[in-house]
């Protein structure tokens, strides 16, 4: 494989700087949807069911290949990548702060609807900026530069996910969503002041092109069969990860933690893990080339789910519930690490948002479909035999690494 040194230089630049805008303001969004929307309709008092069910309006995410071809194609006065990213990032700030003030006993599909246009929003500013990420960085810079983004995703995590609800036991909703909603402007100033990535090939020149090409090429270059099998991987790597933390507010709530425990405790420990595995996976990932790093990051993955189950187990306990989501937030920012870096280098520049919206968006399918499944799910199994579940479902996606990607292939 070679030698592979690690500098300073790769770690601390302006690069690096703009992975951790974009993952930040691309995660926020996200977890909104996953971690605040879902605390304030239990709190409101809707049943597991109905919540688990909200999965669905993430089906932009899953669908988002389909309008992705119209981001490479047409290019505004900002630039190819900015003058989508402006809109979508201010959209997002005006749609999030307005959230609150519906009422969700009375107002249910409402919220369902404006749900539905934030994970739009978000899934085509996703496009964009994984598109804007694959052209800024050079192939050997993936593997940390997407490392960076990831673990500054993870992060984003801890504004709906601690911030928000330690602030709902104070404030209305109201106030709550709009604070929330003001964290998307770093991301707006971050798509001001940077710059077009340079470019040595050209956009596509009409639509059909754009539509057209990203696929054939993607099949013609890995063949048919490696490119369903990578599709098939792409699909089954995060699902076990994904259905377990689907419903892990509503879990810690059944527990008996409160909304400020909630946001102390479980989010809060798993900031320094995840920056940890977040900057581990990358610099380990440099070492180890993706390969065997999808290899040892998918256990390290399948193991975390696991310990969900021992929390379910033991019950009601502060030390549990730190360990638990540290092991999450460390194991998770690993595993994302590598299967992002993976499916950038799977991509082809020219049809960069397209293709990488195509493989997010397969990868995306269990937390919008099966996750709606999750309540239940867990109505059926119980919590701890739910995570046990979840953990068995990551097998599969390891064992198709035999063929996707082999632990001593040369990359």
């Amino acid at each position: 494989m070679g030698s592979r040194r690690l500098s300073l230089n790769q770690i601390f630049n302006k690069k690096s700087l703009i992975c951790i805008f974009t993952g930040f303001t691309s995660g926020l969004p996200l977890f909104i949807l996953i971690s605040l929307l879902p605390a304030w309709l239990r709190s409101s008092g809707l049943d597991l069911k109905t919540i688990g069910l909200f999965a669905l309006i993430q089906f932009p995410f899953t669908w988002k290949f389909i309008w992705a071809p119209l981001f490479d194609r047409f290019t505004f006065s900002m630039g190819r990548r900015r003058g989508w990213l402006i809109i979508f990032q201010i959209l997002l700030l005006i749609s999030i702060s307005l959230t609150g003030l519906i009422n969700p006993t009375n107002q249910i599909t409402v919220i369902a609807a404006i749900s539905t246009v934030i994970a739009f929003f978000s899934a085509s500013q996703d496009v964009v900026i994984d598109a804007y990420r694959r052209e800024l960085l050079l192939d050997h810079e993936l593997g940390l530069g997407n490392a960076i983004h990831v673990n500054a995703y993870k992060i984003a995590s801890l504004v709906p996910g601690s911030l928000s609800l330690i602030l709902a036991d104070i404030f209305a909703w109201e106030y709550v969503f709009l604070v929330t909603g003001l964290f998307m402007l770093p991301g707006i100033v971050m798509t001001i002041l940077i710059k077009e990535p340079d470019l040595t090939t050209s956009k596509p020149k009409t639509l059909k092109e754009a539509i057209i090409e990203p696929f054939k090429e993607f099949k013609n270059r890995k063949g048919l069969k490696n490119a369903l099998l990578i599709l098939l991987f792409i699909f089954l790597y995060k699902i076990g990860d994904s259905m377990a933390t689907a419903l892990s507010t509503p879990f810690y709530l059944d527990l008996g933690f409160s909304m400020t425990e909630i946001g102390l405790i479980a989010k809060n420990a798993g900031l320094w893990p995840g920056i940890l595995g977040g900057l581990l996976g990358g610099i380990w990932m440099i070492k180890l080339g993706i390969n065997k790093a999808l290899w040892i990051f998918g256990v390290l993955q399948m193991l975390a789910t696991i310990s969900f189950a021992w929390l379910a187990h033991v019950g009601y306990n502060n030390l549990v519930l730190a360990i638990t989501v540290s092991l999450e937030f460390f194991a998770g920012g690993l595993g994302t690490t590598a299967f992002v870096a993976f499916i950038a280098k799977t991509t082809n520049p020219k049809y960069t948002a397209t293709q990488f919206a195509l493989f997010t968006s397969l990868a995306s399918v269990p937390r919008t479909i099966t996750n709606a499944s999750t309540g239940y799910l867990v109505d059926f199994f119980g919590w701890q035999d739910f995570f046990i579940f979840c953990a068995l479902l990551a097998i599969p996606g390891i064992l198709l690494l035999f063929k996707i990607a082999p632990w001593h292939q040369s990359e």
